[in-house]
């Protein structure tokens, strides 16, 4: 009988279009979600999607017990972890939340794991633990720093995955150091669905296009780069959710702890984004330039040659198809969310 993958977390913007992709690939699923950012809904529209039921269990992973239940219950074989708080600007106003949540409820996690005996993880890190970059793109081997809670607690977490890998022969964990996230599934229902105001650029870019909000702030126009916007690697969710199914592919491969980069390997700037959602929408997009955000950087952008070699995947949807299928769920999905 095929073990199951527990998803934590699996009912958000990333998890979700991962736990599509599991379901469709044959793979037993348990999804681990306190939908504290996420609607009920979305479970629904999963199951709808892969024509392929799930179990989903409502508990928050820094819950133990609730943990403990989940792989009493389940034959769990592996673990894709993306259960945390995830809000740059936020978790420098509440640290002591985001350290709790993403580096205890890992913790919790992986204590949990080794008393089951399993030792399988695709862990959802984030290129906030290359800091600053001397330069790009941006390799693997690069220094690693933090400049807010939300990233230093990523890198913690990596630090910890590190440790017990070193400590203990057997674990096979891939860290996943994606880029930046947009787009939607290509149906409209699963999108990214940000409570309140959204913190990066293409959820709040939709919403303005869409008259939900009167203008876009860029936050600075004098850094060294070609227009003098920020510039990032912007990657489509469902390359994305692929890139965890190759990770989990790819584990028996792996020793150790093992640092991946996902993401497309070219850079686009606020306002070649703002031009690309222009000619989506077909109508221009108001905008106007504000003071630089503290702690932004001036360009980040991958080398994902590492995911290449190691799981055999690379990014295959363009900015165009990104932006058609983020403004398909706006206007679709996202308004029919209860």
């Amino acid at each position: 009988m095929l073990k199951s993958i527990l998803v934590t977390g699996g009912a958000g913007f990333i998890g979700s279009h991962t736990v599509v992709e599991l379901l469709v690939a044959g793979h037993q699923v348990v999804v681990m979600d306190n939908l504290s950012n996420a609607k009920p809904s979305v479970l629904a529209r999963i199951r709808g999607l892969a024509d392929r039921d799930f179990t989903f269990i409502e508990a928050d992973v820094c819950d133990r017990d609730s943990l403990r239940e989940v792989f009493h219950q389940h034959d769990i074989g592996a673990v894709i972890h993306f259960a945390g708080l995830k809000a740059v600007g936020e978790s420098t106003r509440l640290p002591l939340d985001y350290y709790r949540n993403n580096f205890c409820g890992t913790l919790g996690l992986l204590e949990t794991m080794k008393g089951f005996g399993c030792r399988n993880l695709v862990f959802s890190s984030s290129a906030t633990v290359y800091g600053d970059p001397a330069e790009v793109p941006i390799r693997e081997e690069f220094p690693l720093s933090a400049t807010n809670p939300y990233g230093r607690s990523k890198l913690m977490i990596e630090d910890l995955c590190r440790d017990l890998a070193s400590s203990e022969s057997g674990w096979r964990i891939a860290l996943l150091r994606y880029f930046n996230p947009v787009g939607a599934h290509p149906s409209g229902l699963l999108g990214e669905d940000p409570q309140g105001i959204p913190n990066n650029l293409m959820p709040y870019l939709l919403q303005v296009a869409a008259g939900q909000r009167p203008s876009l702030e860029v936050f600075g126009q004098d850094y060294p780069t070609p227009d003098g916007t920020g510039v990032r690697d912007y990657l489509h969710v469902v390359d994305l959710a692929k890139g965890h199914l190759a990770a989990l592919k790819a584990l028996p491969g792996l020793q150790g702890a093992v640092p991946i980069n996902l993401g497309t390997g070219k850079g686009y700037s606020v306002l070649e984004m703002i031009q690309a959602l222009e000619r989506t929408v077909g109508h221009p997009i108001p905008w106007r330039v504000g003071p630089r955000r503290p702690g932004d950087i001036a360009q980040c952008y991958a080398d994902p040659s590492r995911a290449q070699e190691l799981l055999g995947w690379r990014a295959s949807l363009d900015l165009d198809t990104m932006c058609r299928d983020g403004w398909n769920w706006q206007q679709n999905g996202a308004a029919s969310q209860f």
